[in-house]
């Protein structure tokens, strides 16, 4: 068969393009080897910029329809009692705009909502339990059980995760970076009354409570690496223990967990391919970077090369324009973007990886110094927004170090607005006669 692109991975980002191609009219395939809800955690926090996104889509109802608003993450810092120690907190609210709250959503939820809307469209054709195994001269071959077929595209895009065969077929390889530690994670039923996001922590524990929609919450318990197996042979009551200590409030409902088999283990790595277009082929999302999940970026990644690239692919076609040297412009636009969430999040994992007290007394300054300075606190919530992105000054790291005396006077809406990425910025091909 043939088609305008092609695209392997029908995971978030690969639908999230699928969508905004088709919708467009441009002609899609689109393979997915997996099949039906899937049990493995995958990311179900959506920033702001994704939810913008959506907005775009016409899914954005549907998906505030399905979700738990999260407006404010509460940052506790517990003493070697583990009695409440400080706190301090991280308020989206601080974004001007319509798009300033953070939404938890079931993954499959957001994938059949996501789904549902490009299936409308008579030119998405979409394979489940269908893997690409390689692509060459203009052609993907496809096994779909004991078939296999080719499909020939003017663009083949990857958008299958960390074992990319798009990203083999463009020779480029990555190097993972580990971690000290793990995380387990399960959801259960929360209390009623917790609303927004939770992270405890002391100088040798740390949890994260995102509260879900129906009464549920997503938890993530750090651990060090390699202990699952030994904490697995511990009773059930060990698990409970583990959260109730850090978390009163959420003893008797971490409890309704009986047995081990629904908590899995989450193995964080990094990496950042160091191109992502080659020819007519293009990575996005865990096919092109991969970042620690300390701040939920991933998801939101993928959901944002899905937007660049899809406004620079139907452009081309409408232009014309259909020369695969057009693709820079997608590489141009995400890859500085990509590389300073990454090394955000990578950083936010290092303050919280090392079981020393001074790591932990640190932490919690740079949190409440944050806090307290208006104009670090809307560059840290502007950052993980994806809405913008404004680097620390040297300035800002002084005062973060208690250097320097915190600012108080907040930033005006307008100041703020012009921080805020705009549509020049996100697509300049259009005002720049690029194509």
């Amino acid at each position: 068969m043939k088609t305008d692109v092609f695209i392997t991975g029908g995971g978030i980002g690969g639908l999230t393009l699928a969508l905004k191609l088709v919708s467009s009219g441009i002609n899609v395939v689109m393979v997915e080897k997996l099949t039906g809800n899937q049990p493995i955690y995958k990311g179900e926090l959506l920033q702001p910029k994704s939810m913008q996104i959506f907005d775009g889509l016409h899914v954005y109802n549907q998906v505030t329809s399905n979700a738990q608003i999260i407006e404010v993450l509460d940052l506790i810092e517990l003493s070697k009692t583990l009695k409440v120690k400080d706190q301090s907190f991280m308020d989206y609210t601080v974004i001007p705009g319509k798009y300033n709250a953070a939404y938890m959503i079931h993954h499959e939820k957001l994938k059949t909502i996501i789904f549902k809307q490009a299936e409308k469209y008579p030119n998405f054709r979409y394979y489940n339990e269908a893997t690409c195994k390689v692509i060459e001269n203009n052609t993907a071959i496809v096994q779909q059980g004991n078939e296999k077929f080719q499909v020939e595209a003017a663009f083949f895009i990857g958008a299958e995760g960390r074992a990319s065969v798009t990203r083999k077929a463009m020779g480029i390889k990555v190097d993972p970076i580990k971690y000290n530690h793990h995380f387990i994670t399960v959801t259960f039923p929360r209390p009623s009354d917790l609303v927004g996001g939770q992270i405890f922590s002391s100088y040798n524990r740390f949890l994260g409570l995102f509260p879900l929609p129906d009464n549920q919450v997503r938890s993530v318990y750090l651990i060090p690496a390699g202990d699952f197996k030994k904490i697995k042979e511990k009773p059930i009551a060990h698990f409970h223990k583990l959260y109730t200590d850090l978390a009163p409030s959420i003893d008797g409902y971490v409890q309704q967990l009986t047995d081990w088999s629904k908590i899995q283990l989450m193995i964080p790595i990094m990496y950042h391919a160091n191109s992502y277009v080659q020819g007519n082929k293009v990575i996005i999302g865990d096919a092109a970077h991969a970042v620690h999940p300390m701040a939920g970026e991933g998801m939101n990644m993928a959901i944002q090369d899905a937007d660049i690239l899809g406004e620079l692919l139907v452009d081309m076609y409408k232009s014309s324009s259909l020369h695969p040297d057009n693709l820079e412009q997608f590489e141009y636009v995400r890859k500085e973007r990509a590389d300073y969430l990454i090394q955000l999040s990578h950083l936010s994992a290092l303050a919280y990886s090392f079981p020393f007290q001074p790591v932990s007394w640190i932490r919690s300054k740079t949190f409440e110094r944050m806090e307290e300075d208006p104009v670090l606190h809307f560059k840290q919530m502007l950052n993980v927004s994806g809405l913008g992105m404004w680097k620390e000054s040297v300035r800002d790291r002084f005062i973060q170090g208690g250097m320097m005396p915190t600012r108080k006077k907040d930033l005006s809406v307008a100041k703020k607005e012009m921080k805020l990425f705009s549509a020049e910025d996100d697509y300049p091909w259009k005002w720049k006669g690029l194509l």
